[in-house]
């Protein structure tokens, strides 16, 4: 497809009644009217929300847009500790803090199932990053931070979805197009796109640069429980990473006796699924002893939510007049919560880009590339760790850490966000992947064992029907959707009864 072709590609088309597809004036409520801005971002979440508020802070005009209306649900409660610094520049650390559970670490508890746990305290963190962070309903986190970015003077408005954009003969997009959810169509101009429309990935589907990763293809499925028991003492808000031999699990605890326990699973795993989603997500906490235990007098208090968690990078972060930031560039796995601080990190950095690149457009292009570099680094640092974490080598060594040249700090650091600000870090992890390679050669006959019995064993232990899959090159993907979604296509939201004493709800989370 020539450039041409391309751009007319992104254009906007005319909906049934004729009407183009674009934002009205959220003023004025006038079909087809035109709204000027300097930046437009799309999404209202975190990476959104934070690059409107720093842009609207340096005088640009800013219109931020999130198809949703806030307060709304969202998994990934749990933030890192180098978030604290992002939020205290945003002028919200104290907000946070008042909503927000104290998460002074992060616990691995040992296998065996007799309860025994490593805890990698954020105080022990090579170098000075902030010794706690917090753990939070997503629902008022995410609303607090657009709040926050109207108040700081941007044009933040929720219930208004972005349905196309087109470029101009430079490759700038110039022109987008949205609909309120009143179904009134608006047109944006504007100078600068940022795209942090999360895993909607709007440019990246548009621009066809999105790439899956094949290394890590799973299925989350999770809800709230009151009633589950937290750590004792000042671990009593520390995030809990449970590993299975077909996956993990999560408990992030949260205010009002609220715990977020959910399990992200293989693609060999689910493809035994039997029964609705409720069951599957409660059979599998069932397997894990200490997971049990603590659940014994549980009772769920929210629907179970289904997503494919299949990791992603787009072949491309920017370009003229464009950047994505967040999920919408890159998605991995949250086993070590780094999503948000992620998004937020990129959202911060992508705001300075913009602003230079505004004032100065000669230097858009190398900025954007030093940009780039940067965030792939933290992204390289998170995804090696995890795309390891499962197997029995990583088992071994978080089962037994050892702080021998400040190896064991430097991980700390990682689990913390401090991936991009001191060298000493990057090195002793460096480090850390030379012990894991010479583990892993005298262990290679485990590892092998330990891979047969994932790929192979969960169809033993449940029997019976399972979901088939057409056994294409996107395997994986297809058998994670199928066990994500429900007959009707839509992710599952089950409250049926639960087995293990674990009872149904009687209402819902407001936010759920």
């Amino acid at each position: 497809m020539n450039q041409k072709s391309a751009r007319l590609a992104l254009a906007p088309q005319s909906s049934a009644d004729g009407v183009e597809r674009g934002p009205t004036n959220a003023a004025t409520g006038a079909a087809g009217a035109v709204v000027d801005c300097d930046v437009l971002v799309i999404g209202g979440g975190p990476a959104g929300a934070t690059a409107a508020t720093l842009l609207a802070r340096r005088g640009w005009r800013v219109l931020c847009l999130e198809k949703s209306r806030h307060p709304r649900f969202h998994i990934g409660e749990s933030l890192l500790p180098m978030n604290l610094p992002i939020l205290e520049r945003l002028g919200v650390l104290a907000a946070v803090d008042a909503i927000g559970v104290r998460k002074t670490g992060a616990d691995f508890p040992k296998p065996g199932g007799d309860g025994a746990t490593n805890v990698f305290r954020f105080e022990r963190a090579l170098y000075a990053s902030p010794g706690h962070a917090y753990q939070v309903r997503r629902d008022e986190f995410d609303a607090l931070l657009f709040d926050n970015a109207r108040a700081a003077g941007a044009d933040a408005r929720d219930g208004v979805a972005v349905t196309g954009v087109a470029f101009g003969a430079d490759d700038r997009p110039t022109v987008a197009y949205a609909r309120d959810d009143a179904g009134r169509a608006f047109e944006i101009r504007m100078r600068h796109l940022i795209d942090a429309s999360g895993r909607d990935t709007f440019l990246g589907n548009r621009l066809k640069t999105k790439r899956k990763l094949d290394r890590h293809q799973s299925a989350a499925l999770f809800s709230h429980y009151r009633g589950v028991e937290r750590r004792p003492g000042e671990d009593a808000g520390n995030i809990t990473i449970e590993r299975f031999e077909h996956g993990w699990v999560w408990l992030i605890p949260l205010r009002d006796d609220v715990m977020s326990v959910g399990a992200v699973c293989s693609p060999e795993y689910l493809k035994q699924r039997r029964g609705d989603g409720a069951e599957f997500l409660e059979r599998t906490l069932d397997r894990i002893p200490t997971v049990r235990a603590r659940m014994r007098g549980a009772t769920r208090v929210a629907p179970v939510h289904a997503t494919g968690n299949y990791s992603y990078r787009n072949a491309r972060m920017s370009g003229p007049g464009w950047t994505m930031v967040g999920d919408a560039y890159a998605f991995i796995d949250p086993v070590f919560s780094s999503g948000v601080y992620l998004a937020m990190h990129g959202a911060e950095r992508a705001a300075e880009v913009v602003d230079a690149a505004l004032r100065e457009p000669a230097r858009e292009a190398r900025l954007q590339r030093a940009l780039r570099k940067e965030l792939d680094k933290g992204l390289a640092e998170f995804s090696w760790f995890i795309y390891r974490f499962t197997g029995p080598v990583m088992r071994q060594l978080f089962s037994n850490p050892r702080n021998a040249l400040q190896i064991e700090q430097a991980v700390i650091s990682m689990l913390a966000g401090d991936v991009y600000a001191h060298p000493g870090v990057t090195r002793r992890l460096r480090l850390f992947r030379a012990i894991y390679a010479l583990t892993a050669l005298g262990m290679a006959r485990t590892a092998w064992r330990d891979r047969w019995r994932r790929t192979r064993r969960p169809a033993v232990e449940f029997g019976g029907d399972t979901l088939q899959t057409d056994g294409s090159a996107d395997e994986a993907t297809n058998v994670a959707r199928a066990a994500a979604v429900g007959p009707s296509g839509d992710l599952m939201e089950a409250t049926t009864g639960t087995p293990g004493g674990v009872k149904s709800p009687a209402e819902p989370l407001e936010h759920a």
